[in-house]
């Protein structure tokens, strides 16, 4: 398994360096991500039961997308339980900041602290606006 995968549509896990045709791409994007539609839910509960049955004990699975809701959540709970952690600063940011915030953090060599998902709060109050990064020459 690589170590980074994207979650879509209707395919489950895919590697980044994963080719997608246009056909494939016009496919996936029919496909709503809901927890109800089986094209959505099984390939992902799939993909992530391979993936925990291949990672060594005490393995984390880093969330970096959205927290809040349960689309994404609640299957990956179901398989990964308290390895699947996110960063705690992603509480109540937007997709804009968790990606400005990410940016910074890797511009700094900071790395952010993760949290279990099963036991965080995922829902927060808006953390102040990021400030603007400095232009570079």
């Amino acid at each position: 398994m690589p170590p980074i995968l994207g979650l879509t549509t209707s395919r489950g896990l895919l590697s980044p360096e994963t080719t997608i045709t246009l056909n494939e791409l016009i496919e996936m994007s029919r496909v709503p991500i809901d927890l109800g539609d089986s094209r959505y839910r099984e390939p992902l509960v799939r993909d992530a039961r391979a993936l925990a049955d291949q990672l060594p004990a005490g393995s984390r699975v880093v969330l970096l997308g959205s927290i809040a809701t349960e689309k994404y959540v609640d299957p990956l709970l179901e398989v990964f339980g308290q390895q699947l952690v996110f960063p705690e600063k992603f509480v109540g940011r937007g997709d804009m900041s968790r990606g400005g915030l990410m940016l910074r953090c890797a511009g700094s060599r900071l790395e952010l602290d993760y949290v279990p998902v099963a036991s965080a709060i995922r829902r927060g109050s808006r953390p102040p606006k990021l400030s603007p990064l400095k232009a570079r020459a």
